[in-house]
């Protein structure tokens, strides 16, 4: 009876022949090539490779160097489809600017802005009727150069404004933005029931207003945004917001330093957790607000610390060590 016809698969689906045999060339070093022939894919997915005995024997990679491969171009893989995300968001940003339809009633739910100022000058309109409290999340700190200033300035004076009429200001950072001095003298010069805590990770950008109005960012550069007014997803923002505040640690008006436990800090710990999820040191630093220099020398600090020599090691470690089954 003939064998049915080896299918094609991933190195995640490894047939079970192909684990038997590689299984086999492992314990005994080798694997003649006729035995070979029936799973295609060792070869394929570069676990077996000719030997050096001569052509009738193939050898087989080793486990750990075979997954490090295949890490490495799953990570090429995710970040060829971030540069696709980037390419679109910066093709389609001209377009969407160009769109002549005519905004939407005043009754609608989501409304599109473009431009900072039509951004600036919606959120400077909420926030002139807020009365109880306004919740911020800011990822990175703002613009560099005259508009990022006038940014700023524009936002300075509106959450004095709000403090003034007795409402009150909670805001989210990074923990990489807890020792910016730019937001240490916004603290300082705000008067009011005004909050900042600070997360390893959080959120992209959003204000929320008295529950009732958000602004979150369409674009990676924040130059289109959506103004929601939709009720239900203006509370499942707030409630959002108020599960990382729980998490968060002060930093106005009281700063208290996060812990540092068995030689890995909280910040390594979060880095940890991506890494085990599989993300580029790229992806990482974004997620947490640090750019990518940062994010390699955290990275070399943990694998100092747990004795890895590799990065597939590393994720292997990161399992057998326990830090990301500690509590805070």
């Amino acid at each position: 009876m003939t064998p049915a016809p080896h299918q094609e698969h991933s190195a995640e689906q490894l047939c079970s022949a192909g684990r038997t045999l590689y299984e086999q060339a492992i314990r005994q070093g080798y694997l003649p090539v006729e035995e070979a022939e029936a799973s295609p894919c060792l070869i394929d997915l570069g676990l077996l490779h000719p030997g050096a005995d001569g052509p009738s024997r193939l050898e087989p990679v080793a486990p750990a160097v075979a997954l490090h491969r295949l890490l490495c171009a799953s990570e090429e893989q995710i970040a060829h489809e971030r540069r696709r995300e980037a390419r679109l968001a910066e093709t389609f940003d001209p377009l969407m600017r160009l769109d002549g339809r005519p905004e939407a009633a005043d009754t609608s739910h989501i409304r599109t802005l473009s431009g900072t100022e039509q951004i600036n000058r919606a959120i400077t309109d909420a926030m002139a009727t807020a009365s109880r409290e306004v919740l911020t999340v800011q990822p990175r700190t703002g613009l560099t150069g005259r508009r990022g200033e006038e940014s700023d300035a524009i936002s300075l004076v509106r959450d004095q404004e709000v403090l003034d009429r007795g409402a009150r200001v909670r805001t989210l950072y990074p923990h990489t933005l807890r020792h910016f001095q730019s937001i240490a003298a916004r603290h300082e010069r705000l008067a009011g029931d005004i909050e900042a805590r600070s997360l390893d990770e959080v959120t992209d950008r959003m204000i929320l207003i008295d529950t009732a109005v958000a602004f979150i960012p369409v674009n990676p550069d924040g130059t289109v945004a959506l103004e929601i007014r939709h009720p239900a997803i203006a509370r499942h923002l707030a409630t959002t917001f108020d599960r990382l505040w729980r998490l968060a640690t002060p930093m106005y008006p009281e700063a208290v330093p996060p812990p540092s436990r068995n030689g890995i800090t909280p910040r390594q710990r979060a880095i940890a957790a991506l890494l085990v999820e599989g993300h580029t040191d790229a992806v990482i630093a974004d997620r947490l607000g640090m750019n990518i220099r940062t994010a390699r020398v955290h990275i070399a600090k943990l694998a100092a610390t747990l004795g890895s020599q590799s990065r597939a090691q590393l994720g292997y470690l990161i399992g057998q060590s326990g830090i990301l089954d500690q509590e805070d």
